[in-house]
């Protein structure tokens, strides 16, 4: 290949279908980068920009350019280029997500462990939320405290009211608690956290990246994708490891080592995540799209003044 030439903002694999997708997601999920410090992910995003302004270093490598893109692309937000933090980014929703969700699986049985748990869920994921927003829509310190507080309010509701409520059902009912309450939170926080792009509308490009304005229908359209995305991620992992818990429970040994059932549920929360958080990220494309016929009548109408039947479609970040 050459290097010359070389274009770094080119997918590497086809972002068009589901497949292509799935490989770059599990490329920059690995949650291994979350351990690399910060001046050696400054080094990979200078020499993205060294290629992006057509120097490249003599003696660079495709593959030296793949990894140095592989990092830039799992640490730096794809809209300002700004650093993320650490506990923000998706190469850490393997190790930040096992562990609380884990724990909000073995510890389902009494309200206040419910409430602490789903407490400090609500936070991890509306710091990750916040992180992962489409940035070209800021939000306010106070718009970020409403949204946190409502979403928490929503799962802690959720969860305590099904926690009662169940008390008399299958045990397996029970501990499905946890999930419906994380889904519901899903629905309400990220949304809220995300509200200036409802409000105000999504910044729309052309296919060449040429702006052409705000669209709140876009913006509706991106989130909702998002909130389907988090629940799938969660779904397998919360719904079927309380089925094989509930199985294991039952056999003598796992009954002499309760001490350790929150650590086993922990590990298997893992196994899932490593698979379902690429999946889920890549269920739709992350540049996505919509047909300038549905757009709101006047940014259609503007599009179709300026440009005729020229441009079909507009294209957005609708955020992870």
């Amino acid at each position: 290949m050459a290097l010359s030439s070389f274009d770094i903002d080119a997918p590497r694999w086809d972002q068009s279908t589901f497949m292509g997708r799935l490989k770059h997601f599990f490329n920059i999920t690995d949650c291994r980068t979350a351990l690399l410090p910060d001046s050696r992910l400054d080094e990979a995003k200078a020499l993205v920009e060294s290629c992006r302004a057509g120097s490249i270093p003599p003696g660079t490598t495709a593959e030296q350019l793949y990894y140095a893109k592989k990092l830039y692309d799992s640490a730096f937000h794809p809209d300002t280029g700004d650093r993320m933090n650490l506990i923000g980014r998706m190469s850490f929703q393997v190790p930040g997500g096992m562990a609380i969700t884990g724990f909000m699986l073995q510890f389902y049985r009494t309200v206040p462990a419910v409430v602490f748990w789903q407490w400090v869920n609500q936070s991890f994921n509306a710091l990750v939320n916040y992180t992962n927003r489409n940035a070209a829509s800021p939000i306010t310190p106070k718009q970020i405290g409403v949204a946190y507080v409502t979403a928490t309010s929503t799962a802690l509701a959720t969860a305590v009211g099904l926690n009662l409520y169940t008390k008399k059902a299958p045990p397996l009912v029970a501990r499905w608690v946890p999930f419906v309450a994380v889904a519901a939170a899903n629905c309400v926080n990220i949304p809220m956290m995300r509200q200036q792009e409802i409000l105000n509308g999504i910044a729309v490009t052309d296919e060449n990246g040429n702006k052409l304005g705000h669209s709140t229908k876009a913006a509706v359209k991106g989130i909702a994708q998002v909130v389907i995305s988090r629940v799938t991620m969660a779904a397998p992992g919360m719904i079927i490891l309380p089925i094989i818990m509930q199985r294991l429970e039952k056999y003598k040994f796992m009954q002499r080592i309760t001490f350790l059932h929150g650590p086993i549920q922990v590990m298997l929360v893992g196994g899932f995540l490593i698979f379902m958080v690429p999946a889920a990220c890549s269920l739709f494309p992350q540049r996505c799209s919509m047909a300038v016929s549905k757009l709101e009548p006047e940014l259609r109408d503007s599009i179709r003044s300026q440009y005729g039947d020229s441009i079909r479609h507009v294209y957005f970040n609708k955020g992870l």
